[in-house]
């Protein structure tokens, strides 16, 4: 992403081009640090996300965000629709809030229906006029207009589905940045709870309440999920794919891979 103002709105029908023009493969998986907003019109688009495939049926929007793995299915070339991409960061931490961008994220795609999609249609096309006349204003006051009309974006997008449980978010946002620190440092909850000045049980609770899952299992996913990451988008090997996640024997990591893959590393990544 190399737009001044930190936020780039784009054709989705330009990206396959685009990519080709700079020697790169539109169907690579990528891993790209900011976030991308993926709205579909009148044909749908497949796109893979750590590992998940969706449909974006037309109308629908999926949010990708930085450090995830994603790859787009073989109808980019004819794709009709927009993308978003913004810098982490770029918009004011009250509209992050309010937006709910906090974990637990919500992965699925979103489809706007009746007066909801009316608002996000206007509120896309006022920002896609806006990023096109970055020459009729000074840059900075550009970027603070974008910023504006990327927030109403957001929160347009963010009212049409359900916020997070509010029971124990506290506690799992404080759960959820530390596991996302230290999950290649320590998979023990006990620790995590230690850290915190929780109990493991508080820890349970909270992310039964966030996520559907034990506070183990949201550590091993978190663990499991970087170690696809890994296997897929880097040139690392199996044993140091392993040791980047704390691992102390390889042979440890290949038993807490395929416990819950059901495959090997080396199957997985010759898979992918």
């Amino acid at each position: 992403m190399g737009a001044p103002a930190g936020v780039e709105v784009a054709e989705l029908a330009d990206l396959h081009d685009r990519s080709l023009r700079h020697g790169n493969d539109p169907y690579a998986p990528l891993r790209p640090v900011f976030h991308q907003l993926i709205g579909a019109r009148e044909r749908p688009l497949r796109v893979a996300v750590d590992f998940v495939e969706y449909e974006l049926r037309p109308g629908s929007w999926l949010w990708i965000r930085p450090g995830q793995v994603q790859r787009f299915g073989p109808d980019l070339a004819s794709a009709d629709g927009v993308i978003v991409l913004f810098k982490a960061g770029f918009l004011a931490p009250a509209t992050v809030s309010a937006a709910h961008m906090d974990p637990p994220y919500e992965q699925r795609p979103l489809t706007p229906r009746g007066q909801d999609a009316e608002s996000v249609r206007r509120a896309v096309e006022h920002l896609a006029y806006e990023y096109g006349a970055m020459s009729s204003l000074p840059l900075g006051t550009h970027a603070e207009v974008l910023r504006a009309l990327l927030s109403v974006l957001v929160m347009r997008l963010a009212a049409v589905r359900e916020a997070a449980p509010a029971a124990s978010r506290d506690t799992f946002h404080r759960f959820h940045a530390a596991v996302e620190r230290d999950h290649a440092v320590t998979r023990r909850v006990e620790d995590y709870a230690a850290a915190l000045g929780y109990s493991p049980r508080t820890l349970t609770r909270a992310a039964l309440a966030a996520t559907g899952r034990t506070a183990k299992q949201y550590v091993d996913d978190r663990v499991l999920l970087e170690a696809k990451r890994l296997l897929w988008h880097s040139g690392l090997s199996a044993k140091e794919v392993a040791g980047r996640l704390g691992f102390d024997d390889p042979s440890d990591f290949t038993k807490f891979f395929r416990l819950r893959t059901g495959v090997t590393p080396g199957t997985f990544r010759a898979g992918a």
